[in-house]
């Protein structure tokens, strides 16, 4: 274990940030997709729109964020097309 803390350079115990719940949908996410089908881009898509409202209402704005909700955005709304256009 100790190997592995020093490989990543992890100095301190675990913090909760909320960028863990954001990976952790997004993973959520991707298997919805995979298991069910096209269809539950929409869990992804509703969680982009609310993520982007989120960062734009958030004063303490980071591109990272801005480019990670676009993302997610951008490829559910192609897993949409698809399921829609075929």
């Amino acid at each position: 274990m100790d190997k592995i803390r020093k490989w990543l350079n992890i100095e301190h115990g675990y913090k909760y940030e909320t960028n863990d719940l954001r990976a952790l949908t997004m993973i959520i996410n991707l298997l919805l997709i995979i298991t069910v089908g096209f269809a539950s881009s929409w869990f992804g898509f509703s969680l982009a729109v609310l993520g982007i409202i989120k960062d734009v209402k958030n004063p303490n704005r980071h591109i990272n964020d801005f480019l990670m909700h676009g993302a997610s955005l951008i490829m559910n709304i192609y897993f949409l097309t698809l399921l829609y256009r075929g």
